[in-house]
C-alpha cells in the first residue's frame, strides 16, 4: 500500500499525495483553491523523503488556477521533477496562462 503523507484534509475538497514508488509522487482528487495549500505541503514532505523524478497527476479529477500554481511551485522547488499525466484541462489552463513553457519536461 502506498505511503500517504499525513496532513489535514481541506474541508471543501479532497486531495491525496502519495509515494507509490520511490521515484513517483502521485496526486489524486481535487487540486483546487481549497486543496492547493495542503497538496503543496504534502508534496514538499514527499519530495524531502526521497529523490523523486516524477509528479504523477493522473489521479487529479478537477483542477483550477491554484492547482496549477501548486504544480508550478513544486516544480520550482524540485527542478529534477517531471510532470506525468497532467489533466487536459490543467494543460489548457497552463497554455492560456502562458506558463506552459515552465512545464517543458512534462510528459
Amino acid at each position: 500500500m502506498p505511503a500517504t503523507v499525513p496532513s489535514k484534509v481541506a474541508p471543501s475538497g479532497n486531495v491525496a499525495v502519495t509515494r507509490d514508488t520511490p521515484d513517483t509522487i502521485s496526486v489524486s482528487g481535487e487540486l483546487t483553491f481549497a486543496t492547493a495549500q495542503k497538496a503543496l505541503a504534502d508534496a514538499r514532505a514527499a519530495v524531502a523523503q526521497a529523490n523523486a523524478t516524477t509528479l504523477d497527476l493522473g489521479g487529479v479529477g478537477r483542477a483550477d488556477s491554484a492547482g496549477l500554481a501548486c504544480v508550478l511551485a513544486i516544480l520550482a522547488e524540485a527542478p529534477g521533477l517531471a510532470v506525468a499525466r497532467m489533466p487536459d484541462g490543467m494543460r489548457a489552463l497552463a497554455r492560456v496562462s502562458d506558463v506552459e513553457p515552465m512545464l517543458a519536461g512534462s510528459r
